[in-house]
C-alpha cells in the first residue's frame, strides 16, 4: 500500500513539475481537451434537460388516457409516410359517441368530450385577445391536470343545463380584473354574456405552448349554442382514463368495439377514427433523441481527438526531456510496468485536468444561465460522470504510446542520451 502510495505521488509530482516547467505549451495542449469536453457534455447537458421538459409535458396529456379523434398523431406502424388521404373523410367523434363510452366501458374510469376554439374575452373595456376557449363536458376535472385558484368547478346541474358560466385562466383574469375579484363578473364571448365561477391556478407553459393559463372554459351544452361542434375548426376530441390497474392497450382494444359498433363498421373495414396516446409521441422523441446523442458524439468528438493528440504530444516530449531519468530508474531495477504506469499515470491527470476545467465551464455558464434566463438546466451525476470517463479514457488511449515507448528503452542507451 504504501509502495502504490509513493508511485502515485512521484507520478502526480511529474505531472505538477511537466505543467509547472512548460506552462504555455500544457496550457495550449489541456485547451483542446477543455473545449471537446465542454463541447460533448454542454450537449449532453442541453439534450437531457430537452428530454425531460418534453417528456414532462408529454405525460401532462396522461399515460393513462386515449384521445378519440379523426387524426392519427403518428405514421401507423410498418409504415414509413403518413397516409393523410385515408383520414380525410372521416367522420369526427361525437357527443353521443362519447356517451356510449360511458354506459359501455367497463375499463373506462372517466370519458370527456370537448371542442377548442379561439375567441376574444371582453370585460367592459378589457379584453383578452386569442383565447382557447374549450367546451368541454362532464369528468374534465378528472381527465385534465389542473386546480382551481379562486371559486369552484362546474356542478353536474350546470352542465347538463348548458349553464353560461365560464372557468378563466390565470392570465385572463389577471389581464381583465387586475386586482378585483373575478368571481361574479360577467364577461362576453362570441357576443354571449357569461359569469366566472372560477379561476384556474396558474400553470406555465410546457415545452409545446399548451396552458390552461390562457383558456376559458365553459359547459359544452353552452358551447354548443354559440359554436358549430360538428365542424372540424373546433377539434373535437373524446379522453378516456383507464381504470387503475387497467392496461391502457386493454382499454383501447375495448374501445374500438364501442366504437365501431357505434358507427355500424363492417368487420372487414378498417377503422374510421384513431386511438392516440402518450407512447406514440414519446416513441417519435425517443427516436429524435437518438440522433441528437450521436449528433453530441460526432460535435465533441473532433475536439476530444484534437485534445487527444495533444495529450499525446506533451507525453512525447516529457519522455524525451526524462530519457536520462528512466535510465537511471531502470538501472537501478526499475521494472517496464513501473516505468509504464508513471507516464500513464501522468497522461491521465492532465487528461482529467483539462476535463475537470472543461466541466467547470459547463458548471459556471449553467449556474449564470439558470439564474438569469429563470431556467433548471441540470449539470447531472451522470454527465459529470461521463466527462470525467471520458478524460481518463483519452489520457489512457494518448498516453499509452509514448508510455510503452519508454518502459522500453535501454537503461545504458537512456544514459548516454
Amino acid at each position: 500500500m504504501i509502495i502504490v502510495y509513493k508511485f502515485l505521488r512521484e507520478s502526480l509530482l511529474f505531472a505538477v513539475n511537466a505543467l509547472k516547467s512548460n506552462k504555455l505549451r500544457t496550457i495550449l495542449t489541456l485547451s483542446g481537451v477543455t473545449i471537446g469536453i465542454f463541447s460533448i457534455i454542454s450537449v449532453f447537458t442541453l439534450i437531457d434537460y430537452l428530454e425531460s421538459r418534453i417528456k414532462d409535458s408529454i405525460q401532462t396529456l396522461g399515460e393513462s388516457a386515449v384521445y378519440v379523434q379523426k387524426w392519427p398523431w403518428g405514421v401507423p406502424e410498418g409504415e414509413t409516410e403518413y397516409p393523410w388521404w385515408r383520414y380525410l373523410n372521416r367522420p369526427l367523434p361525437s357527443i353521443d359517441e362519447q356517451k356510449a363510452i360511458e354506459r359501455k366501458s367497463q375499463l373506462n374510469e372517466a370519458s370527456t368530450f370537448f371542442i377548442n376554439t379561439q375567441r376574444k374575452v371582453i370585460f367592459e373595456d378589457n379584453s383578452y385577445d386569442e383565447v382557447l376557449i374549450r367546451g368541454v363536458s362532464e369528468n374534465f376535472d378528472k381527465n385534465w391536470n389542473f386546480e382551481i385558484r379562486e371559486g369552484r368547478y362546474f356542478s353536474p346541474f350546470e352542465f347538463s343545463n348548458g349553464a353560461n358560466v365560464i372557468l378563466l385562466g390565470a392570465d385572463i383574469a389577471d389581464k381583465l380584473f387586475g386586482d378585483s375579484d373575478p368571481i361574479g363578473k360577467r364577461v362576453k364571448v362570441a357576443g354571449r354574456k357569461l359569469t366566472v365561477i372560477g379561476v384556474v391556478l396558474r400553470q406555465g407553459e410546457d415545452m409545446f405552448g399548451s396552458t390552461l393559463d390562457t383558456n376559458g372554459i365553459m359547459p359544452i351544452n353552452f358551447a354548443k349554442g354559440i359554436f358549430n361542434i360538428r365542424n372540424e375548426s373546433v377539434q373535437p376530441t373524446i379522453i378516456t382514463k383507464a381504470k387503475e390497474g387497467i392496461a391502457v392497450e386493454d382499454l383501447m382494444n375495448e374501445l374500438e368495439g364501442i366504437l365501431r359498433a357505434e358507427r355500424k363498421i363492417k368487420p372487414k373495414q378498417g377503422n374510421t377514427f384513431a386511438l392516440n396516446r402518450v407512447s406514440i409521441i414519446q416513441k417519435q422523441f425517443d427516436g429524435l433523441f437518438a440522433i441528437l446523442d450521436i449528433t453530441g458524439w460526432l460535435i465533441g468528438g473532433f475536439s476530444i481527438l484534437v485534445g487527444g493528440f495533444g495529450i499525446a504530444n506533451i507525453m512525447f516530449v516529457s519522455v524525451k526531456e526524462r530519457t536520462k531519468i528512466i535510465g537511471i530508474q531502470k538501472a537501478l531495477g526499475a521494472k517496464r510496468r513501473f516505468i509504464l504506469w508513471q507516464f500513464l499515470f501522468e497522461s491521465i491527470f492532465l487528461s482529467l485536468l483539462g476535463g475537470a476545467t472543461g466541466l467547470l465551464l459547463i458548471f459556471i455558464i449553467i449556474t449564470v444561465a439558470n439564474s438569469v434566463m429563470d431556467l433548471a438546466i441540470p449539470l447531472t451525476f451522470w454527465n459529470i460522470f461521463r466527462g470525467l470517463s471520458i478524460s481518463i479514457f483519452l489520457g489512457v488511449i494518448s498516453g499509452y504510446i509514448p508510455s510503452n515507448g519508454a518502459s522500453k528503452m535501454d537503461p545504458v542507451v537512456a544514459i548516454n542520451n
